[in-house]
């Protein structure tokens, strides 16, 4: 199973656009996709509990009870994934840094590693404005991956300028994470 996580609340726009996209590539090449909009959940920021540190470095889970544990199973499960967010000033939607902050805290340190360890993940920024700002929401992302030891593979940006081409080469990023034919290096 493959996941795509979305952190947009308008369902018509740039961002669900990308992730449709992404889920027909991915069933196209015989996976099995599921999209999480993470907009439409309940999901907290991160209170810093205790010294800065909760339960979230000694036993990799938090004490908020909202959507975080069930998408670290879903994680944990999946055989890869993307994170597709809007870009608001140049970072990631405040959703999906909220994911983002509060499972890199769980999951960096988690004994054994972390459940994104090893996982082929895309990455996809969405700028439907100015289009600006997309390769810092990239960096952030990749940046993440590189903390919760996943693989960055694609890192897409996409505007409204670009729209047709660029969801074109995100439905075929997701064909090509089913079918792990991923650029190797030299």
């Amino acid at each position: 199973m493959y996941l795509i996580i979305t952190a947009s609340p308008n369902k018509d726009g740039l961002t669900a656009a990308c992730g449709k996209v992404a889920y027909n590539g991915i069933e196209s090449a015989g996976g099995v996709a599921e999209i999480i909009d993470i907009s439409e959940l309940k999901l907290n920021p991160c209170m810093i509990c205790g010294d800065g540190w909760g339960t979230c470095i000694s036993k990799a889970e938090c004490v908020i009870d909202d959507c975080l544990a069930g998408i670290q199973e879903k994680i944990r499960d999946c055989e890869g994934m993307f994170l597709i967010t809007p870009v608001y000033f140049g970072q990631p939607s405040e959703r999906m840094k909220y994911f983002c902050d509060r499972f890199r805290r769980c999951e960096a340190f988690r004994k054994g590693g972390s459940w994104a360890r090893g996982k082929n993940i895309n990455l996809v920024a969405a700028a439907g404005g100015s289009g600006n700002g997309t390769a810092t929401t990239l960096v952030e992302l990749e940046n993440w991956c590189r903390h919760v030891q996943a693989i960055p593979q694609e890192r897409i940006g996409i505007t409204r300028f670009n729209r047709s081409y660029a969801l074109s080469v995100i439905e075929d990023a997701g064909r090509r994470l089913v079918k792990r034919e991923f650029f190797k290096g030299f």
